[in-house]
């Protein structure tokens, strides 16, 4: 019998979803797609474009039921089933399409201070971004007309209230959990026990938490792999060094390998924070959470 995830990690963009995406593959009970995001609820149906730069993760994107269910025939006993695409908390065509195709399915969000996640964008694009972040801001309207990616929206990416509400208005409150990228970081174990407690599966299941998913313009690409758990030379290391001895090590190389990003300019920061104060305050209202230190 065909499978479709009973749970999804819907956003947001360089919130730390890829960081809980792999915690919970290590999971027994958990079987993530092997595709960490497919995008079909956003795109389904859509016509994508393939040929311009910005397009780039389209090159990953699922757009039809055939293809999308093909993702979960590996799927045998485990008890949750999910996969995890950003886009789905912007999107305002996905919460429609998720309600249409799994109405039951429990939804997670991780939120990260909308002003940091607007830089981590411009960061993460930056081989391809050719304008400061000010022109980058500059230019989003403009972009954003022009139909380019969700991650080049740095600005309008972070209105959080506006997108989760959609989600509230629409799915039980119970079938909603949300997490701040802050306690992610600070308290990755006891987070991702939670989200484990969450999904109905065993919530003493111990995760390898080395993994970090970090938009630090790495100087040679192949050493932020090996660190990040993306090749071979890893997975031997771990038979080799003590967890103690890799993590050291892991933490000294990404210092190392990473170019130096300027800090964020305080009038920028503080027109981002300006801009989004009545969002964030809202934002408290809907999730039942202190967000004061996000405006100060």
């Amino acid at each position: 019998m065909t499978k479709l995830p009973n749970f999804l990690i819907i956003g947001a963009a360089k919130g730390g979803t890829t960081s809980l995406y792999e915690y919970f593959n290590q999971h027994p009970e958990i079987y993530m797609s092997p595709v960490k995001e497919p995008r079909f609820f956003a795109l389904e149906n859509e016509k994508l474009d393939f040929q311009n730069p910005d397009q780039a993760i389209n090159q990953t994107s699922i757009t039809t039921l055939p293809e999308y269910l093909k993702l979960f025939n590996g799927v045998s006993s485990e008890i949750a089933i999910g996969e995890a695409s950003p886009l789905y908390m912007y999107s305002s065509k996905a919460v429609d399409r998720i309600a249409h195709y799994i109405p039951e399915a429990k939804l997670i969000a991780i939120l990260r201070n909308p002003v940091d996640r607007a830089y981590s964008c411009y960061k993460h694009l930056i081989a391809l971004e050719p304008y400061s972040f000010v022109e980058a801001l500059e230019a989003e309207d403009d972009r954003i007309k022009r139909n380019w990616a969700h991650l080049w929206h740095y600005r309008q990416g972070g209105y959080y209230y506006t997108q989760l509400q959609r989600y509230f208005e629409k799915f039980d409150r119970r079938q909603i959990k949300i997490y701040l990228f802050d306690d992610l970081i600070k308290h990755p174990l006891s987070i991702t026990r939670n989200a484990f407690e969450f999904l109905g599966i065993d919530p003493t299941f111990v995760p390898d938490l080395e993994h970090k998913n970090v938009s630090n313009n790495p100087k040679v690409k192949f050493l932020q792999n090996i660190v990040n758990g993306k090749s071979k030379i890893r997975t031997f290391s771990k038979k080799i060094f003590p967890k103690a001895v890799r993590a050291s090590v892991a933490e000294q190389i990404r210092g190392w390998n990473s170019k130096s990003f300027p800090p964020m300019s305080e009038d920028i920061r503080q027109e981002l924070t300006k801009a989004y104060r009545l969002d964030i305050q809202q934002l408290e209202q809907l999730i039942e959470r202190d967000l004061s230190h996000w405006l100060q």
